[in-house]
């Protein structure tokens, strides 16, 4: 099984890594967790790739750079999620025994089959006519989140990311599961905390922020849960009671069922989402010309949001865990270890993309950003119509935006994030 980060050895199938091998790759990461590795991993990213396409990680199991296996272990059913039971075999000291990590692992996308089956069908999809009412309100959102950033642009410079890309998130998921809206800042805060124990390599203190973060999402939205149970409405969590009611006899059972489908759907809205929005927001910015294309051919914004995906998504590392014994591009994996699919690599990969390096809205969209297989993501057309919706309404409404200074990075690997987003008028 992968080693704890902090213990064991480097395992390549039956094989020991070299020392070489292990310090090569070690390097590697400790240049991806500075601050320029953050802002710009893709040079670390191509030196990986060159040590090929599934590599030892220093702490155990394996990294994977090329799209084609990345997609090919996202769609097959021979490669799992680690899972509670997986998390509960590595032992007491290591960070998937922290508190945080056994809570993230009972939620959707951590479950494998049947259970990811029947919870995941509990929770239904985003049908046309849903789309079309919370578009409605997003287009609401939006106009007023860019009357706050042109107001503030009179003024000199705006955070278009803690003005616009923060804020629409919570305020869509928000308004969707009727949360008060005086809530909608302390859960945003606490999904930046939680996200640590998701991470590829946390640090104790941050796995502490995790477990805090947690623990307060779990008191809050339990509480949610029976004050919806007491006062039903016809918001999703209602609805989720009323679906669990129906497959689960004990109400205690029910009750945690919806609580952990509301706490994924909160952290799967808020995180990647605004991270996308600030992502394609500096992607539109840094190039005047790529706002003057938008206005010369609004039909390719949808493209555009495909492309940003593709070239810098929101999450950098999925991981997998091998259901048995398999060979990955002629490299044995156990069953039992993990594969990092180090996606934000992937999606560079020359042998799937010509040019990679370059942002072309004109590519025929292809990535990986919401996974794949039965893992897709869920919210995908919840994402995608609020990143449409922005794109479209800030070339309209602010075409002379530019970018007054490069942003800095949260002190993360795997899931990227802006801490700012600092814009003026040309």
């Amino acid at each position: 099984m992968a080693a704890d980060p902090q213990k064991g050895a480097v395992i390549v199938g039956t094989a020991t890594a070299s020392s070489a091998d292990r310090r090569a790759t070690v390097s590697l990461f400790s240049r991806l967790r500075t601050a320029e590795g953050q802002a710009d991993p893709f040079p670390i990213y191509e030196e990986l790739q060159a040590r090929g396409g599934v590599s030892p990680a220093p702490w155990g199991g394996f990294l994977v750079t090329t799209f084609g296996t990345c997609d090919q272990v996202l769609r097959s059913g021979t490669w799992l999620e680690p899972d509670t039971s997986w998390r509960e075999q590595q032992g007491e000291r290591t960070r998937w025994s922290a508190s945080s990590s056994r809570e993230i692992s009972r939620t959707l996308p951590a479950l494998n089959p049947p259970e990811h089956t029947r919870v995941r069908r509990s929770a239904g999809n985003f049908d046309r006519h849903t789309i079309e009412r919370i578009g409605h309100r997003v287009n609401q959102v939006v106009d007023r989140l860019l009357d706050n950033v042109r107001e503030r642009l009179h003024e000199g410079e705006a955070d278009f990311a803690a003005l616009v890309c923060e804020e629409l998130p919570v305020a869509t998921v928000g308004d969707w599961l009727a949360l008060p809206s005086a809530d909608w800042p302390r859960l945003r805060e606490l999904t930046h905390d939680q996200v640590f124990t998701q991470e590829l390599l946390p640090s104790a203190s941050q796995l502490a922020r995790s477990d805090i973060a947690m623990a307060e999402l779990r008191a809050y939205f339990l509480d949610l849960v029976r004050e919806r149970r007491a006062h039903p409405g016809e918001d999703p969590v209602s609805r989720w009671i009323r679906t669990w009611d129906a497959m689960e006899p004990d109400q205690d059972k029910a009750d945690e069922a919806v609580y952990f489908l509301t706490l994924f759907v909160l952290l799967a809205a808020l995180e990647t989402t605004s991270t996308l929005l600030s992502t394609m927001t500096l992607l539109l910015v840094e190039h005047p010309d790529r706002g003057r294309l938008l206005t010369e051919q609004p039909d390719l914004v949808p493209a555009f949001v495909e492309e940003a995906l593709r070239y810098d998504p929101p999450t950098h590392v999925i991981s997998r865990i091998a259901a048995s014994d398999c060979l990955l591009e002629g490299v044995e994996v156990r069953a039992g270890e993990m594969v990092h699919l180090m996606v934000g690599a992937a999606q560079r990969d020359p042998a799937r993309f010509a040019r990679p390096e370059l942002f072309d809205p004109h590519r025929k969209p292809a990535h990986l950003a919401f996974s794949a297989g039965i893992h897709y993501c869920l919210g995908a057309p919840l994402a995608r119509l609020e990143a449409q919706t922005l794109l479209r309404r800030t070339v309209t409404r602010l075409p002379r935006l530019t970018l007054v200074r490069r942003p800095a990075r949260a002190p993360r690997v795997a899931f990227r994030r802006l801490l700012n987003l600092d814009v003026a008028l040309a």
